[in-house]
């Protein structure tokens, strides 16, 4: 991922303003249906960043129409601004610190089942992983050691490429996608108009 200009970004203060004066805007949320669930700002049309991919050529349908892109933390909504910029979109900003910057500012948001973040997943994994090929290798057979060594370089790798393949396995589990989710309901409603809450994840 390149790294987001200061103009494609924009917090969540003016994020905040700029849907009470534009009521138009889409809000265009790329995180795992389980996190979108666990909660979101209202309005926003969920489509998991991996699936952004298969819906392009209808999103661009939106090159005329304000779209903000929200994720967990940013990280991932800066991959999907690369991706649709490529695609050639130019109308798009970037929420800086995703989710994690709105609900800190107390702002209104749809609270639902409480989930973990696919960040923290992935946190939780690689270190349970590679606690347990420690402890094996001290205590069972050296050959263990293998376990840590590849969780650590995986992190390394995730680190320069800006890629995660936990994190795009764990994106996929039954926890992180709830059955009432439709990517493609909610792509047609987004390039629509159609109200988010229909269908969004309940």
């Amino acid at each position: 991922m390149t790294p987001q200009t200061l103009s494609s970004m924009i917090g969540p203060d003016d994020l905040a303003l700029l849907i009470s004066d534009e009521p138009n805007v889409r809000l265009l949320d790329v995180r795992t249906p389980g996190e979108f669930e666990s909660a979101h700002i209202p309005g926003a049309y969920n489509v998991p960043l991996d699936l952004l991919g298969e819906h392009t050529s209808e999103i661009r349908n939106l090159a005329d129409t304000k779209v903000v892109l929200v994720c967990q933390s940013g990280q991932r909504a800066g991959k999907a601004d690369d991706a649709l910029r490529a695609a050639g979109m130019s109308n798009l900003r970037v929420l800086e610190g995703g989710m994690n910057g709105w609900l800190a500012g107390n702002r209104e948001s749809v609270v639902g089942r409480r989930r973990i973040s696919l960040e923290r997943q992935v946190r939780i994994v690689a270190g349970a992983l590679a606690g347990i090929g420690g402890f094996l290798a001290l205590l069972v057979n050296p050959g263990f050691a293998f376990i840590p060594a590849m969780i650590g370089s995986g992190l390394v790798f995730a680190g320069l490429t800006d890629t995660c393949a936990m994190g795009m396995l764990l994106a996929k589990l039954g926890y992180n996608r709830p059955a009432s989710c439709d990517p493609a309901a909610a792509v047609r409603a987004l390039t629509s108009g159609v109200p988010a809450t229909r269908t969004s994840v309940t």
